[in-house]
């Protein structure tokens, strides 16, 4: 077997395991499930023992035999270490990529509004942002480095916290049930609540019953009012009049500076904090890649001056 189809049959090998399915492998490297199955059937032949064995119950999930199970780990740190080479070299070019991947919430309400400052910083990194909802396979579909929301901890991945946050009641200057800029308990109890359901599976996050009840309003009911699952979605609802919006303070930043929204309850102590927080997250192996790394303390450095001025 040659060097490129060796490659391409460890490639197709190394796909194949991580979906248990040729044709999962197949569309991930943009090939037919057969040429799939003819790699891993050429890999087998030259290596001469079996990589896969069929699931029982006729089922067509793939499963590893042990030979190949105790091999692949070695097989994916090589084709780590090959990536790695490969994007040092790439980063010497005069246009290296950056693939930054961040939820849809977050690209709009924090870092579009700041990314300018990093393209005048690196002028010949050519940025992709990746905007999206759901965590997204480091690896698999080539991204750089991100920003996610959580607990810190996610198998593959480097995490550096970045920022800690707070969620508080916020409205438009112009909501109808305001008397002088704040809120009293009467209008509070006829004011339409929006719910952010963007993290609706998380139990430690604060919905409008948990705020009501740790405020003193145990008796304003919380089950009504508008259902939004995108935070930056929210809090434009709430700039529109529509209603009232727990919003969280990183999110809410810039539109509380530039007057689009306030705060009608002035009392700090109505704050909820929050359990989880912001992290720049990346493949241990790429940390130390100048464009992963130039981002990484980029974006740290405007989360600490940011931090400095509050």
């Amino acid at each position: 077997m040659t060097t490129p189809a060796y490659l391409n049959a460890l490639r197709a090998f190394d796909a194949a395991a991580r979906h248990q399915s040729f044709s999962a492998a197949a569309a991930e490297l943009n090939v037919t499930p057969a040429a799939v199955g003819q790699q891993v059937r050429n890999l087998e032949s030259w290596l001469g023992i079996a990589l896969f064995a069929r699931a029982s119950s006729g089922s067509a999930r793939l499963v590893l035999t042990d030979a190949a199970r105790a091999a692949l780990p070695d097989i994916r740190e090589g084709f780590e270490r090959l990536t790695v080479g490969l994007a040092r070299l790439k980063d010497a070019g005069m246009h290296a990529g950056l693939t930054i991947t961040v939820s849809p919430a977050f690209a709009a309400k924090w870092l579009l509004p700041r990314i300018e400052r990093f393209q005048q910083a690196y002028p010949d990194l050519d940025v992709l942002l990746d905007t999206n909802a759901r965590s997204v396979d480091f690896q698999a579909e080539r991204i750089d480095v991100g920003v996610r929301y959580g607990g810190g901890k996610w198998p593959g991945l480097t995490a550096v916290r970045l920022m800690d946050e707070v969620m508080f009641p916020v409205c438009s200057p112009d909501f109808a049930q305001l008397m002088g800029g704040t809120l009293s308990a009467a209008a509070l109890e006829g004011s339409t609540l929006i719910h952010d359901l963007s993290m609706a599976n998380e139990p430690d996050y604060p919905t409008w019953r948990m705020w009501l009840d740790a405020s003193g309003y145990p008796q304003i009911k919380a089950n009504h009012g508008l259902r939004i699952n995108n935070s930056a979605a929210v809090l434009q609802a709430a700039m529109e009049g529509q209603g009232l919006a727990l919003a969280r303070s990183v999110m809410v930043r810039d539109d509380l500076a530039a007057g689009r929204l306030i705060r009608p309850f002035a009392d700090k102590g109505l704050d909820c904090p929050l359990t989880q927080a912001y992290y720049v997250v990346y493949r241990p192996e790429c940390g130390e890649l100048p464009k992963v790394r130039a981002f990484r303390d980029w974006v740290l450095g405007e989360a600490g001056a940011l931090a400095s001025e509050a």
